[in-house]
C-alpha cells in the first residue's frame, strides 16, 4: 500500500469516527424527541399508532448504526488520521462539495418561495453550470460559450420542471 493510500485510509477512518459521533447525537435526539411526543391517549388512539413510533424506531436504528460505525472506526483509528483528514478537508474535492451544498441551500432557502419556481430553478441550474464548467473545473471551458450554454439549459430546465410537475403530475409548486 502506498503512502498516499495509507493517508486516504487514515482520513476516511477519522471521518467515519466524526460522522459516527454526529449520527449518534442525531439518533439520540430523534429518539428523545419522539419519546416525548404527545401520545394522543385522550383521543383513544391505540398505542401502536402513536405519531412518534416511526421516528422512535428510526432514531434507535440511527443510534445503533452510528455506534457500530464508531466502534469500527475507533478500533481502526491511526495517529495520522487527524492530519490526513485536515488535508482532505482542504482539498479541491471538498471545495466542490461545499459549493454544491451552498448552492442547494441558496436554492431551497433563498430562491424557492421568493420568486416563481421556474425562475428559481433556472437560476440554480445556470449558477451550477457556470461554476462547475468554468471556476471549479479542472480544465475551464470558454466563458462566453459556457454562459450561452448555461442560459439555454437553465431556461429549458426551469420551464420544463415547472411544466412537468405543475401540468402533468399536478403538483402545486411554490
Amino acid at each position: 500500500m502506498t503512502l498516499s493510500a495509507q493517508h486516504e485510509d487514515a482520513a476516511r477512518i477519522r471521518a467515519d469516527l466524526i460522522t459516527a459521533i454526529i449520527l449518534i447525537a442525531l439518533g439520540l435526539a430523534v429518539t428523545y424527541l419522539s419519546w416525548t411526543m404527545d401520545r394522543l391517549t385522550v383521543r383513544r388512539i391505540h398505542p401502536a399508532t402513536i405519531p412518534g413510533l416511526v421516528p422512535f424506531v428510526l432514531g434507535v436504528a440511527l443510534t445503533l448504526c452510528g455506534s457500530l460505525l464508531a466502534f469500527r472506526s475507533w478500533k481502526l483509528d491511526t495517529k495520522a488520521g487527524g492530519v490526513a483528514l485536515l488535508n482532505l478537508l482542504l482539498s479541491w474535492q471538498t471545495i466542490r462539495v461545499v459549493t454544491v451544498a451552498a448552492l442547494a441551500l441558496v436554492y431551497t432557502l433563498g430562491l424557492v418561495g421568493r420568486m416563481p419556481f421556474w425562475l428559481a430553478s433556472a437560476l440554480f441550474v445556470f449558477a451550477f453550470i457556470v461554476l462547475f464548467e468554468t471556476v471549479l473545473a479542472d480544465r475551464p471551458a470558454n466563458l462566453v460559450r459556457t454562459l450561452i450554454w448555461a442560459l439555454v439549459v437553465a431556461l429549458v430546465a426551469g420551464v420544463g420542471v415547472n411544466y412537468v410537475f405543475g401540468q402533468i403530475f399536478l403538483v402545486r409548486l411554490p
